[in-house]
């Protein structure tokens, strides 16, 4: 089995910070000045770690520097490691990396949907594993986590004759520019091959959508009615989530993240350092919503509500509404998180009440990668 990674270093860095996305190099530069980290290389070598792990001296093949072979130093791997591809820090360095890997028969990359996009275009008759990296990855190329990723790779080098495939996971992706401004405009660009696993990849975000303000709106009212004196509570992107605000006569960012304290909205359309500096002192509570077809809680657009917070809150501290109807369309019966730190998905995983309407509850199991 021929493998090849290659990472987009950029990828994810907008999520934290508040940008929705890291498209184009204007907004890499002001997600950078907003003091955001770089998450995808580090995530890359986790994903490499867990191969190693399982497959010592697994043959890969890898892009130069910080686009792959920085983050393989020191691993038990065979990494062969191109030459002469250009790093001039934007999409063309991907497209070209693929591009001199030549005929593999999986490319494995360290990205979002624009990287998943620009992968696509120029893989040939290669398959896709992504590692998620991204704000959106609302397609079906990607690993359910950074570790499944690694286990994904180590299960094609180890038995690939036990490997199934799908050849028409969706490569979706959204107007960045559009999605600021509180519109979502989804456009299909394509298909590609995937290997295919229950439990290590996601599916692609989608299912029919559902006018829950009805099946909800009592569910909200609950949960504003109950709200604790003195404690935070953070508001995730949605529809879903977004009906807390409204039962407590706020205005919802479409698609960021909001918070409350004492019913009274303090922070809008916030980043992961404004959160966490109204959370000094206070208990935390997370409201969330639940994404279509693929089940995730957090580690999808909701990257703003950083692993600190999500910590602090803990699995009690999480508050989830979703119709029964949504729930009954994932593709798997249980909910994903994918905060970027192992050690606390797994202390999240376990059961939860999903409130699903006035007086109405459904057991949910919270798993991790």
């Amino acid at each position: 089995m021929r493998i090849g990674l290659v990472v987009n270093p950029f990828a994810g860095l907008g999520g934290a910070v508040g940008l929705k996305g890291t498209d184009g190099p204007d907004t890499v530069a002001e997600a950078l000045r907003r003091g955001a980290e770089a998450k995808a290389g580090p995530r890359a070598r986790l994903a490499l770690s867990r191969l190693a792990d399982r497959v010592p001296g697994a043959t890969i093949m890898l892009a130069p520097g910080e686009l792959g072979a920085d983050w393989a130093r020191d691993l038990d791997l065979n990494a062969k490691i191109l030459a002469g591809v250009p790093q001039s820090g934007t999409a063309r360095d991907t497209k070209e990396a693929v591009r001199a890997m030549g005929a593999l028969d999986v490319i494995v990359f360290a990205g979002g949907d624009g990287t998943a996009r620009d992968v696509a275009s120029v893989a040939g008759g290669a398959a896709l594993l992504g590692i998620p990296c991204g704000v959106k990855m609302h397609s079906g190329v990607f690993a359910v986590a950074t570790q499944s990723a690694g286990a994904m790779m180590a299960d094609l080098i180890t038995s690939p004759e036990r490997t199934d495939w799908m050849d028409d996971a969706e490569i979706m992706d959204i107007d960045e520019e559009a999605l600021r401004r509180g519109i979502l405009a989804p456009r299909l660009y394509g298909y590609a091959r995937v290997p295919t696993s229950r439990t290590l990849m996601q599916a692609a975000k989608g299912g029919p959508r559902q006018d829950a303000a009805s099946a909800l709106s009592s569910a909200a009212r609950e949960v504003v009615a109950g709200m604790a004196e003195d404690t935070l509570y953070i508001i995730g992107p949605g529809t879903s989530a977004g009906a807390v605000m409204t039962a407590a006569g706020h205005s919802a960012t479409p698609l960021g993240v909001d918070a409350m304290l004492n019913r009274q909205l303090v922070a809008w359309d916030a980043d992961d350092a404004t959160l966490q500096d109204l959370a000094s002192g206070r208990d935390v509570r997370v409201v969330l919503g639940v994404t279509g077809q693929q089940g995730f809680l957090l580690g999808r657009g909701n990257q703003q509500i950083g692993p600190a917070l999500i910590a602090k809150a803990g699995r009690d501290g999480l508050i989830i509404l979703a119709t029964e109807s949504k729930l009954a369309a994932l593709a798997h019966p249980r909910l994903l998180v994918d905060t970027g730190d192992p050690v606390l998905d797994a202390k999240l995983s376990g059961f939860v009440r999903v409130a699903t309407g006035a007086n109405r509850e459904m057991m949910m199991r919270i798993a991790s990668g």
